[in-house]
């Protein structure tokens, strides 16, 4: 599938190219490809720089949560929960506690360290299931959930956007927050649904309804403040959340009696390699979308787009954003490599690259999750889960859309 997105990239590009030049007699087309292509390179290498710190410091951290008992604990206070939305899974499995560390690997925004636990807890499901090439109920929910993008704390945006000079990395926190919660609320009722889960059970209700209620009210509170409150809400919680959680882990760390700083050094260690292995990914993404570019194909398909959206009597602004959104599904990488360049060529805070890092915090590579996880425990037969993951992911999308214009438009 990459192969083909990639590929498909550099195959439109030289199409669009040549007609510019037969066409449209523009004879620098190729060298502006070229010059897009050694750009783009250079552009990634810089990324890596900040990705390297980003990674290494917040797996540190996830790594004393962990050793200080935090993620165990949650463990245990969602065993209620995931009785009733897992009922094949029994209490006490370890696969309870490798799905806490990906869920809460994903709320910090930390996707790529999120996949390894992911993997971890698809295996310890697969072991649960009666028909090793079907997959069961509870892997279909875990992976909705997880594909769904629940992201609390979108640390990797604020770092896209800090490496590309934006004064307020923050700024888009509460966007991703509500977009995220609407992908991940279709997700679940999605899922429900099929599997007729008992949502409203008793138990259910404790966990959920309190959940929904203070993000009623809140979007209510939200409803009364003017765009420039919203944006500079956003960015005191934004980075209120972000030290509070480190302090959390830390003190709670200290508490327990944990070598904090030797438990900090041994998670940054694993970020440090989940790090650099991206790098051929991000040159090969970037460089494809900067030479799609630069070729014009990308102007004729957003053209396209925001004559279609201009015709029914929309407001346009966000169909430059439409290209993380078109990719994401697909891949991870081509996402990123889309949002950067958004930012670059818009401008790392105008509506477009705000919109795309919202949809880049608030939606998941579903068919990159689907292949990775089900094929590395060998399940052949996804059953709904294709389904539920995809309207998730448009919801997500909608979401983020629609919020942006509320807090930015």
């Amino acid at each position: 599938m990459l192969n083909t997105l990639w590929l498909g990239f550099f195959v439109t590009a030289a199409i669009a190219a040549l007609a510019q030049w037969l066409i449209g007699g523009n004879a620098q087309i190729f060298a502006a490809m070229v010059e897009a292509l050694f750009a783009m390179a250079k552009l990634s290498v810089e990324v890596m720089v900040l990705l390297f710190g980003t990674l290494t410091l917040w797996l540190g951290f996830l790594r004393v949560a962990e050793k200080a008992g935090i993620v165990n604990a949650l463990a245990r206070w969602l065993a209620p929960l995931f009785a009733r939305l897992m009922p094949g899974v029994p209490r006490g499995h370890p696969a309870l506690g490798l799905m806490t560390l990906n869920f809460a690997a994903n709320a910090l925004g930390l996707d790529n360290a999120a996949t390894p636990m992911g993997l971890k807890a698809m295996r310890a499901l697969q072991e649960l299931n009666p028909q090793p090439d079907t997959a069961t109920n509870a892997q279909i929910l875990f992976l909705v959930l997880n594909a769904s993008s629940l992201t609390l704390l979108p640390v990797t945006i604020f770092m896209y956007r800090m490496q590309q000079g934006a004064p307020d990395p923050t700024l888009v926190f509460l966007p991703i927050l509500l977009a995220t919660s609407a992908s991940t609320l279709v997700g679940l009722l999605s899922v429900a649904m099929v599997q007729r889960l008992p949502l409203f059970s008793p138990v259910v209700l404790a966990y959920l309804l309190p959940v929904a209620l203070a993000l009623a009210g809140f979007m209510a509170l939200l409803a009364t403040l003017s765009a420039a409150a919203l944006a500079q809400l956003s960015s005191l919680l934004g980075n209120l959340t972000l030290f509070a959680l480190v302090l959390l882990f830390v003190v709670v760390g200290a508490w327990r009696k944990v070598a904090v700083y030797e438990a900090f050094i041994e998670g940054a260690r694993e970020g440090f390699d989940v790090a650099k292995g991206l790098l051929p990914y991000l040159v090969a993404m970037l460089c494809a979308v900067g030479v799609f570019r630069a070729s014009g194909a990308l102007g004729y398909v957003l053209g396209a787009i925001r004559w279609c959206v201009q015709v029914l009597g929309m407001d346009a602004r966000f169909v430059d954003a439409l290209p993380t959104a078109l990719v994401k599904p697909f891949s991870g990488s081509a996402a990123r490599a889309m949002l950067i360049e958004t930012m670059q060529s818009q401008g790392v805070d105008s509506f477009a690259a705000l919109v795309a890092a919202t949809i880049q915090g608030s939606t998941e590579t579903t068919f990159y999750v689907l292949a990775v996880y089900f094929g590395a425990v060998g399940i052949q037969r996804a059953r709904h889960a294709v389904a539920c993951a995809l309207l998730a992911e448009l919801a997500g999308v909608v979401a983020a859309i629609v919020v942006c214009y509320r807090f930015f438009g």
